[in-house]
């Protein structure tokens, strides 16, 4: 399974790179993600894409998940809290 993260600024993008991490991806979604959590990043487009390996038990046609095309996962992620700081635009500019 892939998560696309977008920035819609340069300063916050700065902000995700150093608090959305692998490990913590891997940990927020403890017991659904049993293999790999490997982070590319894409600074061009201010991105990050996570591949998710093990995440929907055999893949979207083979899984028993409910959420066999790891549609709820996205839900899920927003809630995964940051910390931003005091000066940071989380708006586009």
């Amino acid at each position: 399974m892939n998560i696309a993260v977008f920035a819609p600024n340069a300063a916050l993008y700065e902000v995700l790179i150093r608090e959305v991490t692998a490990e913590r991806v891997k940990a927020h979604f403890d017991g659904l993600i049993i293999g790999e959590v490997t982070r590319y990043l894409v600074p061009k487009l201010l991105a990050m894409n996570f591949v998710c390996k093990g995440a929907l038990s055999g893949g979207g046609s083979a899984t028993l998940r409910m959420d066999n095309l790891g549609k709820c996962y996205a839900a899920s992620f927003i809630r995964m809290e940051i910390e931003t700081g005091d000066n940071v635009n989380l708006s586009q500019s």
